[in-house]
């Protein structure tokens, strides 16, 4: 699966690939990616089906480790452009990109 970093990312969501955040609710509330929509890794096998395949996928969590799993599940149920984000929010935060939540 290819892998962005948190710039590279931004800059796939805003050529109008869609970000997709796999944490908890809970977590998703503190602090997210700007923009992120939210499918909980909990919940990822029952409602994948809801991510279009004509977009491209970023996909994000805390660190990148399970947005890892998610995106390589994808990969193997007909999802042809899915892409990793390294780092995950930690690392999207730390670049200083747009965030929402909580912890703002």
């Amino acid at each position: 699966m290819k892998e962005a970093n948190p710039t590279e990312g931004h800059q796939m969501v805003q050529d109008g690939a869609l970000l997709v955040d796999v944490r908890e609710q809970g977590e998703y509330d503190q602090i997210h990616a700007e923009g992120a929509t939210l499918l909980p890794l909990s919940e990822f096998e029952a409602r994948y089906a809801e991510l279009p395949k004509d977009r491209p996928l970023v996909m994000i969590c805390r660190s990148g480790a399970r947005s890892a799993r998610a995106g390589e599940y994808l990969l193997t149920n007909g999802y042809g452009d899915v892409t990793n984000l390294a780092g995950g929010t930690q690392a999207w935060a730390e670049a200083g990109l747009p965030t929402q939540g909580e912890a703002q």
